[in-house]
């Protein structure tokens, strides 16, 4: 071999080493300009967001012009402290942790909130970030060994699971969304010790696997349970098109779910399940090609003549994001030709979303990232309008994709 030849195949092996460190088993395609161009563009647009934004209030969406804002009690609280730090992660800009911090002081209450599941979004996504970020034990360690009991208060040994809403005509309702609370109380028992918190997350996935999902692997939004038995006696929705749908971000937060829960447990069949999962999105005849999926898989079964829906083909960017951060994180687990699809997949879905008509013009959109998310279709709210938490986790895959560039481990745990 002559040495030019040689010196090549070395400079390839360099460049691409740092990529395939920690378990990557496909070369990446995007660049490290690429995504430091996002991150840059991103962490632009957020700040006109951040600069629109009362002290007090938290971004919920921008609708009809204008800006829509809510408490620290509303379940997306979290998201936008959170994408503020992840893009201080990103682009090393001091002026985002500067604005995160100042928005965490009015979140802090939501650790004593007993009355709700999302404190995983609410509290992990933001405090969480701030402690793996910044490593202030003392000030954020407290914050969330609290929040995590306060989580814990909504466990019941005769379900298994968490109870997700305290409303509504459910005997013990959980929704497919409560499996992203669990990374919250597996991180929280690694800061502790206290296994209590480790069991009752993987009793709760373990029981959402069993009941949650049909025979092709897509998930049920809602299952309602026996409060006194455990027994699950309905399978509904709330936010898809009907009971028997897919509703697409129900089943980005399953892939997501399973895909963490296999990372903190080692659990295979969890592993198996975020596959399936992932199997059941990439394959499915109702993905469009630039996979960003229509709000529910199943929109084309609906009558023609329902009124409830006049606008049944919108997409779901929410969904989109999810669905890249979490098959970025499952391409690390899975081998050959699998490992290489999700991985592909998850870059063709950050290109697409990276650009119009889903990356917002500077200025525009509110100041949120991307557009075109749909909240809750069924009940009329947050149409094809932007929403914090398609912005947190499109950054958050962005993120991941930038460490892995830089040759580290795309997960970096909280207690690390």
């Amino acid at each position: 071999m002559n040495f030019k030849k040689q010196f090549l195949m070395l400079l390839w092996a360099a460049l691409g080493t740092s990529a395939l460190a920690h378990g990557q088993t496909t070369k990446p395609k995007l660049s490290k300009e690429f995504i430091q161009q996002q991150l840059d563009a991103a962490a632009k647009q957020i700040k006109v967001l951040a600069d629109e934004t009362p002290i007090e209030k938290f971004p919920k969406t921008f609708e009809k012009g204008k800006q829509v804002f809510s408490s620290s009690s509303w379940w997306c609280s979290g998201f936008f402290p959170g994408t503020l730090l992840y893009l201080y992660e990103g682009t090393k800009d001091g002026e985002l942790l500067k604005k995160a911090t100042e928005k965490l002081t009015y979140l802090e209450t939501e650790k004593n909130n007993k009355g709700t599941h999302d404190l995983g979004f609410m509290l992990f996504c933001s405090f969480g970030n701030a402690l793996r970020l910044t490593g202030d034990t003392q000030k954020y360690e407290p914050i969330l060994r609290v929040g995590a009991n306060s989580l814990a208060s909504r466990y019941s040994s005769k379900t298994k699971t968490i109870r997700s809403w305290d409303h509504g005509s459910w005997q013990y309702p959980v929704i497919i969304d409560n499996m992203m609370n669990l990374e919250f109380l597996t991180q929280v028992s690694k800061i502790t010790g206290d296994k209590k918190f480790y069991d009752i997350a993987v009793s709760h996935a373990e029981t959402t696997l069993k009941n949650h999902f049909r025979n092709d692997y897509s998930s049920y939004h809602v299952i309602d349970y026996d409060k006194n038995t455990g027994k699950a006696i309905g399978k509904k929705t709330h936010q898809g098109a009907f009971d028997e749908s897919a509703w697409a971000r129900g089943q980005g937060w399953a892939l997501y779910g399973y895909t963490m829960m296999y990372r903190e447990t080692k659990k295979k069949e969890f592993l198996k399940q975020a596959q399936h999962i992932a199997e059941y999105i990439l394959n499915n005849p109702n993905l469009p090609t630039d996979l960003i999926p229509y709000w529910d898989f199943d929109k084309d079964k609906i009558a023609k003549s329902d009124k409830m829906y006049p606008n049944k083909d919108l997409r779901d960017v929410s969904a989109a994001a999810l669905y890249a951060s979490a098959l970025l994180e499952l391409s690390q687990y899975t081998k050959g030709n699998d490992a290489a699809n999700y991985f592909d997949k998850a870059e063709t879905i950050l290109k697409n979303l990276s650009k119009a008509p889903y990356f917002a013009p500077y200025g525009q959109n509110g100041g949120y990232i991307l557009e075109h998310s749909v909240g809750a279709l069924p009940l009329n709210s947050e149409i094809d309008v932007p929403l914090t938490y398609a912005d947190y986790y499109y950054v958050e895959a962005l993120v991941r994709y930038q460490r892995l560039l830089a040759g580290e481990p795309m997960i970096k745990e909280i207690n690390k």
